[in-house]
């Protein structure tokens, strides 16, 4: 949808308007995560396991060689728009346009690369190894190849991850920006807020372990409460949309905590996570236990 003419108007345009709580943004924002960013690799992996026939990507060149041209369906940030529409403070029409751009090119390098590594898995592949320590890797021959799938891996894990998460955490920042009012009968969030918190936080939660952002997350949620402090000395409060974005980060926090108490004294994963900040990725943990016990049980 195109952006309002009011992004990146004047300043007096900055009022404190009501804002009531966005139900209908905050389901289907949240929907379309849990489907395009946790359902999509799950899927990806279904796939994988498929006939090499029934591939998508061998159905699409067979159309190309047809002649025909399929209709390709990208993934790409269709609610945060309406997130920004509805925000109560203008925001500049460049940062917001620059922000999607650079959204949708890192989703498009993160799904590149999520499409060759959801069909290594069953090649052998597994998560909590990096790439030279993955006995399928390691036996390549030549081995300039290893290079190759390493370069993969950096363009999936960090310039993707970079260009993908660094914009989409700075337009929810922006959008909290405008999340105060000086109302306090504002600040209170309704029963259908307080059930959509667990999944949207489960969902932060997922997104910043398996893509391990925890310094770009934590340092978002300082600036969030570093806000809250300083508006709260002009009189201000977060609004029910504010409270629900800042209750749900707040949770994130505390399931990052106990994920990574759980894991805390496993050998294998803190090899592969070494460093200060130790956060294991769901997918590493699958491949490490869940697949493994998937196999054993297979065998019985």
């Amino acid at each position: 949808p195109s952006l309002p003419s009011r992004h990146g108007a004047g300043k007096n345009e900055d009022t404190f308007k009501t804002s009531p709580f966005h139900l209908d943004l905050w389901f289907y924002f949240t929907l379309q995560n849990w489907v395009l960013d946790f359902g999509r690799p799950i899927a990806m992996v279904r796939v994988a396991g498929t006939p090499p026939a029934c591939l998508p990507i061998t159905l699409i060149r067979g159309a190309q060689d047809r002649g025909d041209r399929p209709m390709v369906i990208p993934y790409k940030p269709t609610v945060l728009p309406y997130l920004i529409e509805r925000s109560p403070k203008t925001l500049p029409r460049s940062m917001v346009y620059v922000s999607i751009i650079m959204f949708v090119m890192g989703a498009s390098i993160h799904l590149v690369g999520d499409s060759v590594n959801h069909r290594l898995i069953f090649s052998g592949y597994q998560h909590h190894l990096s790439v030279r320590e993955n006995p399928i890797i390691r036996n390549l021959k030549p081995e300039t190849l290893i290079d190759s799938f390493e370069l993969l891996y950096y363009y999936d894990e960090y310039l993707g991850h970079s260009m993908w998460y660094i914009p989409f955490f700075l337009i929810l920042f922006i959008y909290f920006t405008g999340c105060f009012t000086p109302v306090e009968e504002e600040s209170r969030m309704p029963v259908p807020a307080l059930l959509l918190m667990g999944p949207s936080s489960l969902y932060y939660w997922y997104l910043v372990t398996e893509g391990q952002i925890f310094i770009l997350y934590i340092f978002t949620f300082f600036a969030m409460m570093a806000l809250v402090m300083h508006q709260k000395r002009k009189g201000l409060v977060l609004d029910s949309n504010g409270l629900f974005l800042f209750y749900s980060f707040i949770i994130t926090l505390l399931l990052i905590a106990l994920w990574v108490a759980w894991l805390w004294n496993d050998k294998i994963l803190r090899k592969k996570y070494p460093g200060v900040i130790y956060i294991p990725e769901p997918w590493a943990f699958y491949t490490l236990h869940m697949n493994n016990l998937h196999a054993a049980r297979e065998s019985l």
